[in-house]
């Protein structure tokens, strides 16, 4: 469910908004698979490939680099810069036409993990409305996220990463 939208106009060039979902999994779960961005093009049809570029297991400050094929394709680099485990997780850098952030807050609740994403995002360059390019970034982070949502709670997912 989106929870809040943006400001913006021909001028603006930021965008931020909010999705909410809970996921019938452990926070735990929900946590190392989020975080492990190799996991990406399994739920976000507008990724084909993420891998690390820092070496070791997915920690404060790794870097992934990834393979866009939408809007246009191109390659991308993240980076987590806050790692709050089964609470927080944030991942900085390009987002299609955008540059930004990927916030996740998670908090667990009796049989589940309630999730918050908000992204906060920059337009690269401003060649249509950034209001525009938002609605439609908006809706295909939820339809994303509902994505994730149906890998996590699948039967086969078991407790452990589904890849």
């Amino acid at each position: 469910m989106i929870t809040g939208l943006f400001g913006s106009s021909r001028t603006k060039r930021n965008v931020r908004f909010r999705n909410t979902l809970r996921i019938e999994r452990p926070v735990s779960v929900v946590f190392d698979y989020l975080a492990d961005l190799r996991n990406l093009p399994a739920w976000n049809h507008a990724i084909r490939r993420t891998q690390p570029v820092t070496p070791g297991p997915v920690r404060l400050g790794t870097v992934f680099e990834q393979f866009r094929t939408l809007p246009r394709p191109m390659w991308e680099r993240l980076e987590i810069i806050e790692y709050e485990r089964d609470r927080r997780l944030v991942i900085e850098g390009g987002f299609g036409s955008f540059q930004g952030r990927a916030i996740y807050d998670l908090e667990r609740s009796a049989t589940a993990t309630d999730l918050v994403n908000e992204m906060e995002l920059e337009a690269r360059v401003l060649s249509m409305p950034s209001g525009l390019l938002a609605r439609g970034m908006t809706g295909a982070v939820a339809r994303n996220l509902q994505v994730l949502k149906d890998i996590l709670e699948s039967p086969d997912a078991g407790n452990g990463f589904v890849r």
